[in-house]
């Protein structure tokens, strides 16, 4: 709660936007797991489903550039560089992983998980990149 109150307005703005994202995304995953579209898997109607749960995600990347564009120079530079870090991070692993499944038989991971890797990614990066340059 302190965040709320002792963030700048962009701040603000970012929490807001991510957490109207995040309900809908949670709501649509919750549902899945109780097997609420069962019926639909496998069908034309999935890749609708599929859009859905896709869409919030762009969401919160227009909401994190949001935060960098309505942000002062520094902290512009320094999400612009713990964002293209972890990105990064994220696509290193996922092809890493990638070639495993390929060369070495190891298990499958689905393709959706790039965007949690990417968010994990960020999460590690954050504390350590504390300079723009």
């Amino acid at each position: 709660m302190t965040r709320w109150k002792d963030g700048t307005p962009a701040e603000r703005k970012y929490m807001i936007r991510t957490m109207a994202f995040t309900v809908p995304y949670v709501a649509v995953n919750v549902a899945a797991i109780f097997g609420v579209f069962d019926e639909i898997i496998g069908k034309p109607a999935a890749w609708v489903l599929a859009a859905v749960v896709a869409a919030p995600i762009i969401g919160w990347i227009w909401s994190i550039l949001s935060l960098m564009r309505d942000s002062d120079e520094f902290m512009r530079a320094l999400m612009a560089k713990r964002f293209v870090v972890a990105a990064g991070i994220a696509m290193a692993i996922a092809s890493f992983w990638g070639f495993g499944e390929s060369y070495a038989n190891a298990p499958h991971i689905p393709n959706w998980m790039i965007f949690p890797l990417f968010w994990a990614s960020f999460g590690i990066v954050t504390p350590f990149i504390r300079t723009s340059h």
